[in-house]
C-alpha cells in the first residue's frame, strides 16, 4: 500500500501553497501528491483557481521522490496533443513521477465555454483522445483520422520518461460499469461515490470494483486501485480493510470546506499510517 494526499486548487491552495505542502508531504513520508483539475469550478464561486499545468511543474520542482498528478483530467476538455507535450515534459521535469488520471470531468468546466456534451458523448472524446495520446508518448509519426481527432504525421518529443507510458489511472463512479471497463485497459482505477464531492467507498464496494475491472483485465502488468480516504477518522485497521479489498493507494483528501488548510496541514505533516 502506498499513500498519498489530495488537494484543492482554489482559494487558500494558490500554487506557491501547493508547492511547499507537497514539499512538507514527501519529508513527512508520503508516496504521492494529487490535485483537482478544474478551470472554472470551485466549489466557492468567485474563488481563485489556479492553472493544473503550472501547479504541477511547482509541485515537481518542489519534490524529489513523490508521485504526482492530477486527479482528474477531463480529457474531453483538452487537446490530446497540447496533454502529451505538456505531461512528457513533466515526466522529464520529475524524473518519471507523474501520474495522469482521467474521467469525463464536471459540467462546470466546460458548459460556459460552449463545449458542453451528454455523458456517452464525453466518453467517446475520452476514448479517443486516450487512443492519441499514447500514440503521441512514443515520439514516433502518428496517422489518427477518428470522428473527432485528426493527426497527420505528427511526432512529438521529448518521449515521457516511463514505459511503456506515464501511468494512467481512470476514474469513475462505482457501480457505474462503463468506466472501469476503460480502467481496465490501463493502468489503475479510482472508483467514487456518485452525487458526493467527498465520500470514500466501503471496502466491500472496493472488492466488487477490483473484481470487476480483474475480469476485464487482458495484461498481466501491475496495475492499481485507489481507495480515496475522505475519512478523517483513520485508524491502521481501516487501512487494513482497504488493503485486504485490493487497494494499492491510500489518498487521503481534505474537505477544504469542512477543513482548515491548518488542520489539514497539520494531518499531513503526521505522515501516513504505515
Amino acid at each position: 500500500m502506498r499513500f498519498g494526499v489530495y488537494v484543492p486548487t482554489f482559494g487558500e491552495y494558490d500554487v506557491p501553497t501547493l508547492a511547499a505542502l507537497a514539499g512538507e508531504a514527501e519529508a513527512a513520508g508520503w508516496d504521492g501528491f494529487f490535485i483537482w483539475d478544474h478551470l472554472a469550478w470551485a466549489p466557492v464561486p468567485g474563488s481563485d483557481l489556479a492553472d493544473t499545468t503550472v501547479a504541477l511543474t511547482a509541485i515537481a520542482l518542489a519534490t524529489q521522490r513523490v508521485r504526482f498528478g492530477a486527479l482528474v483530467t477531463p480529457l474531453a476538455r483538452r487537446r490530446p496533443w497540447k496533454l502529451a507535450k505538456e505531461s512528457a515534459t513533466l515526466d522529464r521535469l520529475s524524473g518519471g513521477r507523474l501520474v495522469i488520471g482521467v474521467g469525463l470531468g464536471a459540467g462546470g468546466d466546460i458548459v460556459p465555454f460552449g463545449e458542453g456534451a451528454p455523458p456517452p458523448e464525453l466518453a467517446g472524446v475520452l476514448d479517443e483522445g486516450l487512443e492519441v495520446l499514447t500514440a503521441l508518448w512514443t515520439g514516433e509519426p502518428v496517422e489518427h483520422a477518428g470522428e473527432r481527432f485528426t493527426v497527420t504525421g505528427a511526432a512529438l518529443r521529448p518521449t515521457p520518461v516511463q514505459r511503456p507510458r506515464i501511468p494512467i489511472w481512470v476514474a469513475g463512479f462505482w457501480p457505474n460499469r462503463p468506466p472501469f471497463r476503460r480502467a481496465a485497459r490501463f493502468d489503475g482505477a479510482l472508483p467514487l461515490t456518485r452525487g458526493h464531492l467527498m465520500k470514500e467507498l466501503s471496502p466491500e464496494d472496493l472488492r466488487a470494483c477490483r473484481d470487476y475491472v480483474a475480469a476485464h483485465r487482458t495484461s498481466d502488468e501491475p496495475f492499481d486501485l485507489i481507495a480515496f480516504a475522505a475519512t478523517q477518522a483513520r485508524t491502521p485497521e481501516t487501512v487494513d480493510e482497504y488493503a485486504h479489498a485490493g487497494a494499492t493507494w491510500w489518498i487521503e483528501a481534505v474537505d477544504p470546506l469542512a477543513e482548515s488548510l491548518a488542520d489539514f496541514r497539520a494531518r499531513v505533516a503526521r505522515g501516513p499510517l504505515r
